[in-house]
């Protein structure tokens, strides 16, 4: 896979991301469902902790693209939901320790919403992979 980062402005790469990537050269594309903060058995957890749930989502997306035989690189857009926006950015480095060291910078949407599916949680982020 081939992608070429599209930024008329750079204000978007300070943050992590580029505003859109052409990517050619793909033989699959993977479409995630959202990942939460649950267990294996889809238990909610950390219900009060937006950093613990960021962190054990990242951790459920990466267990997703691994069945896919993907990793975090194959990531070629992120859709986050949050129902706290200041609280989720405040703990956005999560995203910055895992994709920066891979040098990938996927175009994402970060958007406020009132609940999720569960009540107790407060991240979710949605992801298209390809590779």
């Amino acid at each position: 896979m081939n992608r070429t980062p599209v930024n008329p402005w750079s204000w978007s790469q300070q943050l992590g991301y580029n505003q859109a990537e052409i990517i050619t050269q793909t033989t699959r594309q993977l479409n995630c469902a959202g990942q939460t903060a649950v267990d294996g058995d889809g238990n909610p957890q950390h219900g009060d902790d937006m950093r613990k749930q960021i962190a054990l989502a990242l951790d459920n997306l990466e267990a997703v693209l691994s069945g896919a035989q993907m990793d975090l690189t194959n990531i070629t857009r992120l859709v986050i939901y949050a129902t706290d926006v200041d609280e989720a950015m405040k703990n956005f480095d999560l995203l910055g320790m895992r994709f920066g060291p891979i040098g990938a910078a996927p175009p994402m949407t970060l958007l406020g919403v009132t609940r999720l599916a569960i009540p107790s949680l407060m991240f979710e982020i949605e992801a298209t992979a390809a590779d």
